[in-house]
């Protein structure tokens, strides 16, 4: 190993990987003996602390090598998402021009005019529902497992080798895993879907839930959460995320630091789109919208006259 590529090991994240795998290594080991609460709780954050671990590797972190780089954060403990997909669409969501657009940005939680004349006064009632906090977390998780599967099915019509591909070394991948939780750890598949991966989702919902809003213009529409510890920890900073779409490829530990000395010019330049911690959030929108579901730059679906 030489020492130009040691010194090219981003240590900090290589180390945070490291202890993100060990937990949950002993909290599913362990899972029979806690509290289903607990369990609840604690495995819901490792997958959530997983995932920005993922958002890390994304961007190129820890290592300069992106082959290696996906092999160490693509270990798919959240078992429902590739990393490659995961990968193609943060990257798609950082370029596109205008972010929260939803016929352009694949991360963007609106709805633009002709899905939302489609919608069922049931489906309408569902969106209202995930413009607050709450019901983002708790049915969130159901509509973005439905929108991966919509999509993956629309676009195996296009390209299926590609998909097919994807999946299969997804598969492969996920079947150690599944073998550790089923058999070593005796863990039902469902107790880990609920007790891991829907409160993992659950937890990383609760960061996007308040990311970007629809209104202003570029860097307007990204927000700054001042977060501490312990949310500040498990999404590692991307809560500035303002800072994070200026600076996209500044590491994790860097972004504290790098907001301090950027803090005036990021709240001119997002036109003051600041909340000083989660419970903030909470506070104004646990129960009560954020804005609408329809993004407010899609146009009315017009009917001809006479058309019921």
């Amino acid at each position: 190993m030489s020492k130009r590529w040691v010194r090219s090991i981003e240590w900090p994240t290589l180390l945070l990987g490291l202890i993100i795998y060990a937990a949950w290594l002993a909290l599913t080991w362990h899972a029979g003996s806690l509290p289903p609460a607990l369990l609840f709780l604690l495995g819901g954050w490792v997958v959530a602390w997983h995932g920005s671990l993922q958002h890390e590797a994304v961007h190129g972190h820890p290592f300069g090598s992106s082959t290696l780089t996906a092999a160490f954060a693509g270990v798919p403990l959240g078992l429902l998402l590739p990393f490659s997909l995961y990968r193609r669409s943060h990257l798609a969501h950082h370029g596109v021009r205008e972010l929260t657009d939803p016929r352009t940005d694949p991360e963007s939680f609106y709805v633009d005019a002709a899905a939302w004349t489609r919608a069922t006064s049931l489906g309408r009632a569902w969106l209202v529902a995930e413009s607050t906090l709450l019901g983002r977390m708790a049915l969130g998780p159901f509509r973005a497992l439905a929108r991966l599967a919509l999509g993956e099915l629309a676009r195996a019509r296009r390209e299926p080798s590609a998909v097919i591909r994807v999946w299969l070394v997804h598969v492969l991948t996920t079947i150690p895993l599944l073998y550790w939780i089923v058999v070593v750890c005796d863990m039902s598949l469902g107790a880990y879907l609920l007790c891991f991966v829907y409160p993992g989702l659950s937890l990383t919902l609760l960061r996007s839930f308040i990311e970007h809003r629809a209104e202003g213009e570029g860097g307007e529409r990204s927000v700054i959460v001042e977060a501490e510890a312990p949310l500040g920890w498990l999404f590692l900073h991307n809560n500035l995320h303002a800072l994070h779409h200026a600076e996209p490829a500044l590491p994790w530990y860097a972004l504290p630091a790098r907001y301090r000395e950027r803090e005036r010019e990021l709240l001119s330049s997002n036109g003051g789109y600041l909340f000083h911690g989660y419970r903030e959030v909470a506070w104004r929108f646990l129960l009560r919208p954020k804005d609408a579901p329809l993004h407010p730059g899609s146009l009315p679906v017009s009917h001809p006259e006479g058309a019921e």
